[in-house]
């Protein structure tokens, strides 16, 4: 399966808004199941991550099936996981939210990073969090833990639906994550929702200016059409940080 890139002018967009922000327009089109709420950013500086999903999905372990690895294995669905997913996606892990293995350690994940993947998202555990927690690479899980992924956990598919925290994650959906979590923006939705996410993110620093200088929150929060053409106003003098 292709999944197409993201354009640049949708990066820049998704990049400038907060994922509260991405929520409320994903809210805004029907959108109430959209949050992965229990993932957390190992380390919190490299929090930001945008990009089209490519999905690994993990089944229970089974002691026939799931031995430490040698050299002589056939590739397993992780392994190709690691070495397939495009540079500038989000490798996203569905274990049923199994936290008692880790999905993947600080090698994988440096290989991923030098891969040029955006980063990792799973309902899952890590380990070598330390190290994870110190690279310049967004990785979100749930659960920190010692064991490698064979001691409970399969690698079994690549590339099909995988349910994170609760919320459907299809090939080529768009994460959006921050420090307050991530959302799934369908791809087909992805373009005008950046686009709209840039616009109220806009809006709303404006708005906070406002606030700011004693404007209460009637006809400022949401804007009044006053607002709004004082809003218009401030986008045209290059948006001063005075409002």
């Amino acid at each position: 399966m292709t999944i197409a890139p993201l354009s640049a002018e949708t990066i820049k967009n998704f990049l400038y808004a907060s994922t509260a922000t991405v929520s409320m327009q994903m809210l805004k089109r029907g959108f109430r199941n959209t949050a992965v709420n229990g993932a957390r950013p190992v380390n919190p500086k490299a929090a930001k991550l945008i990009g089209p999903a490519y999905t690994l999905r993990y089944v229970p372990g089974r002691e026939d099936l799931d031995q430490p690895p040698k050299p002589s294995d056939s590739p397993s669905a992780q392994r190709q996981a690691i070495e397939e997913t495009p540079a500038g996606h989000v490798l996203v892990i569905g274990t049923e939210g199994s936290t008692s293995a880790g999905t993947l350690g600080d090698i994988l994940a440096l290989r991923l990073k030098v891969r040029g993947v955006a980063g990792v998202l799973s309902d899952g555990a890590m380990r070598d969090t330390p190290v994870i927690g110190k690279m310049d690479f967004p990785v979100f899980c749930t659960a920190a833990a010692a064991p490698p992924s064979m001691t409970s956990l399969h690698p079994a598919e690549t590339q099909t639906p995988v349910g994170i925290c609760g919320v459907a994650v299809y090939p080529g959906d768009v994460i959006v994550a921050d420090e307050d979590g991530a959302i799934v923006v369908p791809s087909h939705l992805a373009d005008e929702v950046a686009r709209d996410s840039f616009e109220q993110e806009r809006l709303e620093k404006f708005v906070a200016i406002r606030v700011a200088q004693g404007e209460p929150i009637p006809g400022t929060y949401p804007p009044n059409d006053e607002t709004r053409a004082l809003y218009q106003d401030w986008i045209k003098a290059g948006e001063p940080s005075t409002g």
